[in-house]
């Protein structure tokens, strides 16, 4: 089996897609560790998980292998119940708190 490289694809090189994921997993890690909103955390682990489904396609596709991208679609489908889970959690806290500071979820301990 020849293990052919779509041209479209062959157009930009892996390493773009290694630097353009890592960039975007580190905005991601920086965002986690500096802000205290809730909401901007949240975004920022997503932002983490495209970072990995960036590098698992380019992967799959310069290998010419689907397995990656199947394994990415699963990822998005634990991701979207991630997100209707985490935002009805943030919904909650905002109307108990009116604010969405991490820093005060100090107050849910008994």
């Amino acid at each position: 089996m020849e293990n052919t490289i779509p041209e479209v694809i062959r157009t930009v090189p892996l390493q773009y897609y290694v630097f353009f994921a890592t960039a975007l997993f580190a905005i991601g890690v920086i965002g986690v560790l500096t802000r205290r909103n809730a909401i901007i955390i949240f975004m920022c682990v997503e932002l983490m998980l495209n970072a990995v489904n960036v590098l698992l396609t380019a992967f799959s596709a310069y290998r010419a292998d689907p397995n990656g991208q199947v394994f990415v679609f699963f990822i998005m489908a634990v991701a979207a119940a991630e997100v209707a889970v985490g935002l009805g959690i943030i919904v909650m806290i905002y109307r108990n708190f009116q604010n969405t500071d991490v820093n005060l979820l100090s107050r849910l301990k008994w």
